[in-house]
C-alpha cells in the first residue's frame, strides 16, 4: 500500500493536480490560509493515471467491501471517476449532490435506486469530511446501506478522522498529505526548510499563518 500511496502522490504532483506553495498560500472558500491546493479532476486528463486510479478503487473495493449494488459519486468532483469504476464493475450509479435540486424534481440523490440497497461512495478528496459525509447522510436518509468510501486522496486532518469515526463510515484513500510531502520532498518540488511549515499547515489549517 506504501508504494501505491507513493505512486498516486508522485502522479499527483507530476501533472500538477495538486500544487505546494507556503510561501505564496492559496486561500480556500471557507477562509482557510493553505499552502496546499488540489483539484484532482486533472487526472481524468490523462488516461493513464485515471485508469490507474479507477482499477486501484476497483481492488480496493472488492478487498474491503465485497461486490456492492452500486456505486455512488459526490458531486460534483467524484461524479465522473465514480462513473468509471462503476462501469469497470458493471454497476449501477448514482451520484449525490451537496443539496437538494432548486427546481424539477427537487432531487439531492440523482439517479434511480431503490430503498436497501448497498452502496460504496466515491469521493475525489477528503478535507473535513463535512460535504462527503453529507453525501452519505442523504443516502441513509434514503433508506441505502452505505457499506463505506473510497477517496483519491486526504489531508488527513484530525477533525476529518473523528467526523468519520462518529458517524460510523469506513474510509480507504489511495495518498495521503503526510506522503505526499515527502514525496514532494524527495522530488525537490519543496526544500527541508519548508517541511516544519507544511506539518504546522496540516495540524492546525484553521488558524494557519493569521
Amino acid at each position: 500500500m506504501e508504494n501505491l500511496e507513493k505512486k498516486i502522490a508522485e502522479s499527483l504532483l507530476q501533472i500538477k493536480a495538486i500544487k505546494l506553495q507556503p510561501a505564496n498560500y492559496f486561500t480556500w472558500a471557507s477562509g482557510w490560509k493553505s499552502p496546499i491546493y488540489c483539484d484532482n479532476r486533472k487526472t481524468l486528463s490523462y488516461p493513464e493515471i485515471r485508469n490507474e486510479i479507477k482499477n486501484t478503487f476497483v481492488k480496493i473495493i472488492e478487498k474491503e467491501y465485497g461486490t456492492p449494488d452500486y456505486i455512488a459519486g459526490v458531486a460534483t468532483g467524484a461524479i465522473a471517476i465514480g462513473m468509471l469504476v462503476a462501469d469497470a464493475m458493471n454497476l449501477p450509479f448514482v451520484y449525490v449532490r451537496p443539496k437538494p435540486k432548486e427546481h424539477g424534481l427537487g432531487n439531492m440523490i440523482e439517479g434511480q435506486i431503490e430503498s436497501g440497497k448497498k452502496v460504496v461512495v466515491v469521493e475525489d478528496l477528503i478535507s473535513t469530511g463535512k460535504s462527503s459525509l453529507n453525501a452519505v447522510e442523504a443516502l441513509r436518509n434514503a433508506d441505502i446501506d452505505v457499506l463505506g468510501m473510497v477517496a483519491i486522496f486526504t489531508y488527513g486532518f484530525k477533525i476529518s478522522e473523528d467526523n468519520f469515526k462518529d458517524s460510523n463510515v469506513k474510509l480507504k484513500t489511495l495518498s495521503n498529505y503526510e506522503v505526499l510531502i515527502s514525496m514532494a520532498l524527495e522530488s525537490g518540488y519543496v526544500k527541508e526548510s519548508e517541511l516544519d511549515q507544511l506539518r504546522e499547515w496540516r495540524n492546525n489549517p484553521e488558524n494557519w499563518n493569521k
